[in-house]
Order: structure tokens, then sequence, then C-alpha cells
């Protein structure tokens, strides 16, 4: 029996158990389960190198997994390639529209390349296209940054995709480009479409209803941005100094604090909760020598979550069997 006719009927729309990919001794996805509900942004937050370009080529049908099942609306990424190809829109990490083509005909070949209606689907993009118009008949190559961007996801929209994957879209674009293409998702999201989403920004984690925090290729949580920080389980301290340097190295000598890092001109540091207050902390660096140091408590972000679960994760790893 044709597997289009086995379509599992759930709020799923995608589901992956147990996905592994290896190139050469590398171990890029190791054995990655997730699923993703209907209509909803699901957000990959990791640094370069996590696996979640791996990941999504798999999803595309580009690439073969070395293990593990996965299936997007239904249909298996390896047996039902061909009819997944019709209801995913994907916008790759690199830019990999035809510089040689105009923004028009970029549009029209991609248009037709799925027997897409421009007309009919263009409600989807007229609020993207509409800013790249003037440019219509530019090439390609010639865009500024923000511009290709909304050119192809203007491409990848045009044959009204019931998925759409998007590979790190804002990397290296200005900061309104990525608000603008941000709010284009929320609004894309009412649509109906389900969005999957890879990017290094822990800004635009929080934008996202449910995100996984990948490194390695391994998940290290999945769930709501704000119940992930709230599973966040030290007291946090914000400490500014001068010398920076010297500061993080003195905080990872004080026996209370579990963990010191840098974020900026700030250094964050962790305790067990009620063992240890600003004012201790004051003293503390005073007595090594760094006088005034601007120590408040802060509430954890994101990133912060990010970073305490790979030195979990590390840790672990570590940890004899």
């Amino acid at each position: 029996m044709p597997s289009e006719n086995n379509k599992i009927m759930s709020d799923l729309a995608i589901s992956c158990n147990g996905i592994s990919k290896r190139y050469g001794n590398t171990l890029a996805l190791d054995n990655l389960s997730f699923s993703v509900k209907r209509g909803e942004i699901f957000g990959f937050i990791g640094p370069d190198g996590a696996g979640k370009t791996s990941l999504f080529r798999i999803l595309t049908t580009l690439l073969l997994p070395d293990a593990g099942q996965a299936s997007v609306e239904g249909y298996d990424v390896v047996k039902d390639y061909k009819k997944l190809r019709n209801i995913l829109g994907y916008m790759p990490g690199k830019f990999s529209l035809y510089q040689d083509l105009t923004v028009e005909e970029n549009l029209r070949f991609f248009a037709g390349i799925f027997k897409a209606d421009i007309k009919a689907n263009y409600h989807l993009i007229s609020e993207i296209y509409d800013q790249i118009a003037p440019f219509a008949h530019r090439r390609a190559g010639k865009l500024s940054g923000g511009m290709k961007q909304k050119l192809a996801l203007s491409c990848a929209l045009i044959h009204k995709p019931v998925v759409l994957v998007l590979d790190e879209p804002t990397t290296g674009v200005d900061a309104v480009s990525r608000r603008e293409f941000w709010e284009m998702l929320i609004r894309l999201k009412k649509e109906g479409i389900t969005i999957i989403v890879a990017t290094p920004y822990m800004d635009e984690a929080m934008l996202c209803d449910r995100v996984a925090l990948v490194q390695h290729g391994k998940i290290l949580a999945t769930d709501a941005p704000a119940a992930i920080i709230n599973a966040f389980p030290w007291q946090l301290f914000r400490i500014h100094h001068s010398n920076t340097l010297s500061l993080l190295g003195k905080l990872k000598q004080h026996p209370k604090i579990h963990s010191a890092d840098m974020f900026g001109e700030f250094v964050h540091a962790t305790a067990e909760t009620g063992k240890l207050s600003t004012e201790e902390i004051s003293a503390f660096l005073e007595n090594e020598g760094l006088g005034q140091p601007q120590v408040s408590e802060s509430e954890p972000d994101i990133e912060d979550c990010f970073i305490d679960l790979m030195r979990m994760h590390v840790q672990s790893d570590k940890t004899p069997a």
C-alpha cells in the first residue's frame, strides 16, 4: 500500500526518531529525536557545527540519514522524497538563487518548477516581494544581503508550501532586516504554515513557539523558551569591572560560585540559590584587588540556559560509565 495512504493523522507536522549522520569520523547528528506540531514556529538553536544544516538537509530530502526515520506531514523523507518536495519550502543558509537572473526571473523560474500560479499565491509574498519589486530587473547577485534574503524567502513560498524550512536565514543581515524578517514569519504562521528555523541568535529563539537547543549533534533541551528559562536551576549574578579577564579568573576561584562566563563587557556568575549574596561577591572581589565592582542579581536568558546545559552535557560525557 502506498505510504501516502498511511499518513499519520495527528497534530504533528514533523517527526524524527533516532536520526544519525556521520561524515567520516565526525558524528554530525547523534540519535536525534523530536517532533514539531503543525502551525508552530520551531527553532533549532546552536553554534556552527551543531548539526543544524545536516538535519535540515535530511528533512528536505537532500541528504540521506545513516540511521533513524524522519517524516514530514506523514511522508517519509527517504521513500516519499518526490511528494515531499512539492509541499516543502526550503531556504538554505547560503544564498542559492541564480545570481545572473533578475529578481523577477528568479521568482518566475521557481514558480515554473512547481507549476505554481504567482497571482494565486501572491498574498503569501506580497509584503515581502513589494519591498524588492522596485529592483525586479536587477540581477540577484547585485542585491544587498537583506534584499537577497527577501527574494530567497519569496521563491521558497511561491508554491504555497505546507512546511517552511529556514537554515540560519538572518545570518549576516542587518538588525532592521532581521526584525522585518521575523515579522514576516509570524504572519506566515497565521496562514497555517509550519516553520522550522535554525539560528545562532538567542534573541530570535524567544520568538519561537518552541526551541531545541543543539550542540554536537545532540538535543540538550526542547521546550517553549520561557519554560527553558524557568527551569534554570541557579541564582544568577551580573558583574562588571574594567578588568574583565581578571574578574573572570577571580570569580572562578570563589568556592561558592558554580560557573562564570563572559557576556560582552559583563560576567555572568551562578551559585546555588540563597547560598551567595551580592555583598559577599563585592567583598570577595575587593579583597582580591578588584575594587568597586558592579554586582547585581539578574534573571537568566536563553543564552544562560544554553551555556549551562552545554556545561552539564560536557560533564556527563566525562563521567565514567
